[in-house]
């Protein structure tokens, strides 16, 4: 019996609640065969002894169904998140210690392009920190329909380098999303406590680098899933995206009261969809008027600026390159930059 018959056996065991299995997530340490004993070495670095439990009985049924193994031993040690190994060991740092400013974008409901803004937002900040050596990073924490995958033009794997996920990079931007750990047409069917570990996971298990700024794209709503985010993540700020009419603007309150009561300061509001330009050049507010202000006079802060009902944002988006990078010189562009500048100097930062 080979090694590589051994490892094959392995790639069939999934990782709990990933359709990726253990192999190609670099989790099997060592593997030994002699007189019919297969033994396996894995190590998981999560906090859930529930998960090294199900690696450890499924990968032993697997192995037991190979023809020449009368024996399996699987030994699954387990490496625990960057907190509690903080405990443990002073010398252990968070993957976000070389990140200087987190910044979320919430809405508290669906439906307001908070990903399409995120991306652009991304792709503006990187075009005006690059000029300074500076980098940017994305993180899509939609778990249950992750589109930053296809914002940003990425449909790969990404790999692993000792404990760490490696971002993968596009755009000159590191990206993380649960859309490159799931196949395309596989559902998240995760209750509250799961999407917590596998945001734990982002935070904690993927090797950022060093980053200026982090831009985290937060999943709609307002219940323990992102309260859990909104403490987990070291967050500097945080952006309140809304449409002008009441219906998304009373939703968009109540998120960043959410926010708040969290101690993350509000850095302003950005009002999507604003308007839409008709042939003769006259903006038509489609979804009415004066939301996105009212909204930041509310919570006692800014209105960054407005976001309008723009084809050519659906259009690049599909594209994989976002318009704020695609056409940079575009009017609906130059309202992503200047939102972006206004954050920089929120975040006191130096312009170029």
């Amino acid at each position: 019996m080979s090694k590589e018959a051994i490892k094959k056996a392995l790639s069939t065991v999934k990782y709990p609640g990933f359709s990726r299995d253990i192999v190609s997530f670099g989790l099997v340490r060592n593997i030994e065969f002699q007189d019919g004993k297969a033994q396996v070495g894995i190590t998981v670095t999560t906090n859930d002894h529930s998960i090294a439990a199900k690696i450890r009985d499924t990968a032993e049924s697997a192995l037991n169904d190979l023809p020449d193994v009368d024996e399996v031993e699987v030994s699954v040690s387990i490496s625990a998140g960057s907190k509690q190994g903080k405990t443990a060991s002073s010398e252990q740092s968070s993957p976000l210690d070389r990140v200087k400013h987190v910044i979320a974008i919430a809405s508290g409901k669906g439906g307001v392009g908070k990903s399409t803004f995120s991306s652009n937002l991304a792709c503006a900040l990187s075009s005006i920190l690059d000029k300074d050596g500076k980098s940017v990073g994305l993180l899509d924490c939609d778990i249950y329909g992750p589109s930053i995958p296809l914002m940003m033009g990425i449909n790969q794997r990404p790999e692993i380098e000792g404990e760490l996920i490696i971002p993968l990079q596009n755009h000159n931007i590191s990206i993380m999303s649960m859309g490159f750990l799931i196949d395309e047409d596989t559902p998240v069917v995760w209750r509250g406590p799961m999407i917590q570990k596998t945001i734990s996971q982002f935070v904690n298990n993927v090797k950022w680098g060093e980053l200026e700024i982090m831009v985290v794209d937060l999943p709609p709503g307002t219940g323990d899933t992102q309260l859990s985010l909104a403490q987990t993540i070291p967050l500097s700020g945080a952006i309140i995206v809304t449409t002008p009419q009441l219906a998304s603007t009373q939703v968009a309150k109540r998120g960043a009261r959410m926010l708040e009561k969290t101690n993350v300061p509000i850095l302003g509001v950005v009002e999507n969809m604003s308007y839409f330009m008709d042939p003769n050049g006259e903006k038509q507010p489609i979804f009415g008027e004066g939301g996105g202000e009212k909204t930041a006079s509310e919570l006692k802060t800014q209105l960054l600026g407005v976001v309008p009902l723009d084809p050519e944002i659906r259009e690049a988006g599909d594209q994989g390159t976002p318009l704020s990078l695609a056409k940079p010189n575009s009017p609906t562009s130059e309202s992503f930059h200047s939102i972006a500048e206004k954050i920089l100097e929120k975040l006191g930062q130096q312009k170029s």
